[in-house]
């Protein structure tokens, strides 16, 4: 309680002779220009991770294993049967596997 004075004081000294209200006016508006950054950071990363989820990896949850020097994202039975993502990390191969999910099935008159 000893301190309370001089701080008060001093703080009274600063604010002394200006206009205490055009002061809080811009502390508000410093503030709210700040919450809105902050805002949009977050909108930003919510609609991020909402695209995330919608990656066909994200919905339909393929099964990760080691094939050979990569991963493979598997979705379905076996490799004929299913859908299959390759790549150097579980990442890749999960991107991968959106990129073929994506993919139309060839006509049967494409086939070789």
């Amino acid at each position: 309680m000893d301190s309370y004075q001089p701080i008060f004081d001093a703080v009274r000294s600063r604010i002394s002779g200006g206009d205490v209200g055009q002061a809080i006016e811009n502390v508000l508006r410093e503030s709210f220009g700040m919450a809105h950054h902050v805002m949009q950071g977050v909108a930003n990363e919510y609609a991020s991770a909402a695209i995330e989820q919608q990656r066909p990896s994200a919905i339909f949850r393929p099964v990760l294993s080691i094939d050979g020097n990569q991963w493979c994202a598997l979705y379905g039975d076996d490799l004929q049967n299913g859908v299959a993502g390759f790549g150097d990390n579980p990442d890749k191969a999960m991107r991968d596997f959106d990129a073929q999910w994506l993919k139309p099935l060839a006509a049967q008159g494409d086939k070789p």
